[in-house]
């Protein structure tokens, strides 16, 4: 495989690391400035120049975008994916990560359990915000914070308020999220690589501080993780778009509570505490995602004309709510269920004798139009009407 690291920072852990695995396995890999290339459109296909020449041939890219040049290094791996090279961390998945308002709302549409989070604009809605989340103390987040720079902690409603009002007039965006004190000042780093968490770490406060980053002075213990926290992290990154990716969760006391999907993770860290050797798993992942490529089929609208990929769900009162999912009538109206997402599980290529339940969300390739038959009718949001008090009718 001929491999390309892209980064601005070649003297790094992370991308000494990477290189040396990629070299150790034999393949050929070359770390590029990820400032230094040119996008090309000029031509009949699309093309990449680097320091001024044309780009040679790669297999793959590393994406490592710093997050000050999050546009032009998402712009760079966008040109990549139009030439057909391979990338373990799309630019879609990348920039989605990056805005944690975004990625908020990518995972709460998905069920992934997160800490109860509001984001308001008007001086006006900030106290109605900060009750809806639980009251302080409260967490207030930039939205394009990194290493815990931009999280503030508020012990109270009124100093919360006066921070948000200062971070306003400056035209920054914050997120106000509940403070889980069940965390204790910790939190759990694991890192996916594919389908499946290759290590993990918790990451302990320093004394008083409540943010367990590293670069905060925290300190890092290894950690088996339960089920649940694996299943939570591997779904986040493959809901985000990334198949390398660091998913920092609070141990909640209902269980895991994504914080943030982290679409360039840095290794030193992670591997200093477990002794695992996390870059050679990267490298063997996308070795073989080379060799064998996965085809994201959600990117591809129209396979041939009149077929698709839909997602259908289930709704109570469905026709097909309690049957077999061979007797469902699907196949004979030409879709096929690719996936049946159920709660929080995923059973991919399901059997036909699965019975489906209301709820189901499944996964499905076929006629567009039968698909498309199959959608109830939108229901509208009811609004609540409140009654005005009677007023007294005046005397004559």
């Amino acid at each position: 495989m001929k491999l390309a690291i892209l980064s601005r920072a070649p003297h790094s852990y992370s991308t000494q690391r990477l290189r040396a695995a990629a070299q150790q396995r034999g393949h050929t890999v070359k770390v590029l400035n990820t400032l230094r290339f040119a996008i090309d459109l000029s031509g009949d296909e699309p093309d990449l120049q680097f320091r001024g020449k044309r780009l040679s041939d790669y297999d793959a890219i590393l994406p490592r975008i710093g997050n000050s040049i999050t546009y032009f290094g998402t712009a760079v791996v966008r040109q990549f994916e139009q030439m057909d090279v391979y990338t373990p961390n799309t630019a879609n998945g990348i920039t989605n990560s990056r805005d944690k308002l975004r990625a908020s709302q990518i995972l709460s549409r998905h069920g992934i359990g997160m800490p109860a989070t509001t984001f308001v604009r008007n001086r006006a809605d900030v106290r109605p915000a900060i009750e809806r989340v639980g009251g302080a103390p409260v967490v207030i987040k930039l939205l394009e914070g990194t290493q815990g720079i931009g999280v503030i902690l508020a012990p109270e409603v009124k100093v919360a308020e006066a921070i948000i009002e200062t971070l306003h007039s400056t035209k920054q965006n914050v997120l106000i999220q509940r403070f889980a004190a069940e965390s204790r000042g910790r939190d759990i780093r694991a890192l996916v690589v594919g389908d499946r968490v290759v290590a993990a770490m918790r990451r302990i406060a320093s004394g008083d501080e409540f943010r367990s980053n590293v670069h905060r002075g925290g300190t890092v213990e290894p950690v088996e993780l339960d089920p649940e926290y694996e299943q939570a992290a591997v779904r986040s990154a493959q809901i985000m778009g990334l198949r390398v990716a660091g998913v920092d969760m609070l141990e909640g006391n209902e269980g895991p509570l994504v914080m943030e999907v982290n679409s360039s993770p840095g290794l030193e860290g992670v591997e200093t505490a477990t002794k695992l050797d996390v870059a050679g798993a990267i490298i063997d992942h996308m070795a073989n995602q080379v060799a064998f490529p996965e085809i994201d089929v959600r990117q591809r609208l129209t396979v041939s004309t009149g077929y698709g990929v839909a997602e259908l769900v289930v709704h109570t009162g469905a026709d097909i709510v309690g049957s077999k999912l061979g007797e469902s009538g699907l196949s004979e109206r030409d879709i096929t269920v690719l996936t049946l997402h159920r709660g929080s599980n995923v059973v991919p290529n399901p059997r036909r004798s699965t019975v489906l339940e209301a709820g189901d969300r499944l996964l499905c390739f076929g006629k567009l139009e039968e698909m498309r038959s199959m959608i109830p009718e939108r229901r509208r949001r009811r609004t609540k009407v409140r009654k005005l008090p009677k007023q007294p009718i005046p005397e004559s």
